[in-house]
């Protein structure tokens, strides 16, 4: 019974060295920040500061101390890192700011499937997740499928497979048959 536990004990002990020298964690988010995001701002200890806040139609966030804060295109790390910033000095000595996404902004499927529109975000979409939310095909799609990407200046479409990447904002398309 000893060896057994003495066993755990080495694995466990293995593991958590592994996790704490930076191997096996998670990678920092590079998800930027859009229009429509939903996100939370936490300040240890003052209850007063902390918020859920929409992104306005220009990226911007009101926070009290602070004012408009522009997020659009930041990572949840460089807006923690400038509302702690922000607040570091007059308002608060040793600030803790933790920022979250609560609610991703919408993407958007049309053409045919069975209940086009925009749906919420969620990490790890594909097409394929994307037409199940919609309710999946009609009679009459196509296997041709585009997406136009939220952030692309020039608007291409681009056709994609099954298997392809949603992000945030994006315009699905699913063409029809005519056979």
């Amino acid at each position: 019974m000893q060896t057994v536990i003495f066993r755990l004990i080495v694995v466990f002990l293995v593991q958590f060295s592994t996790l704490s020298h930076g191997e096996g964690l998670p990678a920092v988010s590079d998800y930027r920040l859009g229009s429509g995001d939903l996100i939370k701002i936490y300040v240890l200890n003052e209850d007063n500061l902390s918020m859920e806040a929409r992104l306005s139609d220009a990226g911007t966030i009101s926070f009290p101390f602070l004012g408009e804060i522009h997020a659009l295109g930041r990572t949840v790390g460089e807006l923690e890192a400038q509302i702690t910033q922000g607040l570091k000095g007059p308002y608060l000595i040793d600030p803790k700011v933790n920022v979250s996404v609560v609610e991703y902004r919408r993407f958007f499927i049309g053409g045919e499937v069975k209940a086009p529109g925009g749906y919420p975000f969620q990490p790890g979409l594909t097409v394929q997740k994307a037409v199940a939310l919609a309710g999946g095909f009609t009679e009459r799609a196509s296997s041709d499928i585009v997406v136009i990407h939220e952030d692309d200046p020039t608007h291409t479409p681009r056709r994609v497979g099954l298997d392809f990447t949603i992000h945030p904002g994006d315009i699905l398309t699913v063409e029809e048959s005519f056979f």
